[in-house]
């Protein structure tokens, strides 16, 4: 578990670097779409080497509801929202948005989903979201090119897109924990890539996406986001989506500090640097009071024994 959880924090920062790049020279809906549009044939191609996976993904297509639901959670609204946003105000400043998603899954998780609830993780929520807010205006000097209105835009379809994607992570551990990540995966992706690839082909020119670009792009999502998928999709079956999120909390500083190390930003001063540490001394107190590792596996057994049973249920009907 730590091993596949250092490994997901690795490719997670390496993917929103090679993501700000490439939304300097490509539209970020296209880097959106192309980029799951390759973890989807990745994806696939894994699934149909698998005997196990390729019946459990007929399963799982078969959840056309759930799977359009979970597409445009996971993939539509959280890439358009973030790749979009990393467009206006930087990937540096976008992850650090993405990692209050603990906050906001514990927020959603008390409010829709009756996840216990503690002052401690009130706290750590405000205290969070403060210093986000407060590092968002610190680190937008003019000098960084982030004026206040592009600082705005950005901000809030990075947030839009974050809050999506805490819905999806208990939507999936609901709706699919009876089927691998390898297997439900396919489906999922393939749905958002049609999403997205409409989107971009009504409002999207595409003329000005150079070679280099859209190699880029396959490489983000053939290297980078296809093992992300399949790691955190098996974190949240085992784990919970609380915890999976939580580990998003080093992103932002290994992309602060990778942007620096490319010349793309300046060296974060001590006001930043601050805030930072806030910001994850803030998710630190919602997570640290999180349910033990049992009670969300419970849960999950829990949600698969429900799911289950709605499998054998489609499958009667499907043989009968």
């Amino acid at each position: 578990m730590p091993a596949l959880s250092a490994l997901m924090v690795m490719l997670l920062a390496a993917g929103w670097l090679l993501a700000g790049h490439l939304v300097d020279g490509a539209p970020p809906l296209v880097v959106a779409a192309g980029r799951t549009a390759t973890s989807f044939l990745v994806l696939t191609v894994l699934a149909l080497l698998h005997a196990r996976s390729r019946a459990e993904a007929r399963v799982a297509a078969g959840r056309g509801g759930s799977v359009a639901l979970l597409a445009f959670l996971g993939f539509f609204a959280y890439y358009a929202g973030t790749l979009l946003g990393t467009g206006y105000i930087g990937a540096s400043r976008v992850g650090l948005i993405v990692s209050l998603l603990p906050c906001l899954t514990f927020a959603i998780g008390v409010v829709a989903f009756r996840e216990p609830s503690s002052r401690r993780k009130v706290l750590g929520t405000v205290l969070a979201v403060a210093a986000a807010c407060g590092y968002a205006l610190a680190d937008a000097s003019p000098s960084a090119g982030v004026d206040g209105e592009a600082l705005v835009s950005g901000g809030l379809l990075a947030l839009v897109g974050t809050f999506a994607y805490a819905v999806y992570g208990y939507v999936y551990r609901r709706r699919m924990a009876d089927v691998s990540p390898l297997a439900s995966l396919p489906a999922i992706t393939g749905a958002g890539t049609v999403m997205l690839g409409l989107t971009v082909a009504l409002f999207v020119p595409l003329g000005g996406v150079s070679p280099g670009d859209w190699a880029g792009i396959a490489a983000l999502g053939a290297v980078l986001t296809a093992p992300v998928f399949l790691i955190s999709h098996e974190l949240i079956l085992r784990k919970g989506p609380l915890f999976t999120s939580a580990l998003a909390l080093v992103v932002p500083f290994l992309v602060r500090l990778g942007e620096w190390a490319l010349g793309r930003e300046t060296a974060p001063g001590p006001l930043v640097l601050l805030l930072l540490l806030l910001c994850a001394g803030g998710v630190w107190l919602t997570v640290g009071g999180a349910r033990p590792a049992g009670g969300a596996v419970a849960g999950a057994a829990g949600d698969k024994e429900h799911t289950g049973r709605e499998t054998g249920v489609h499958l009667k009907q499907g043989t009968s």
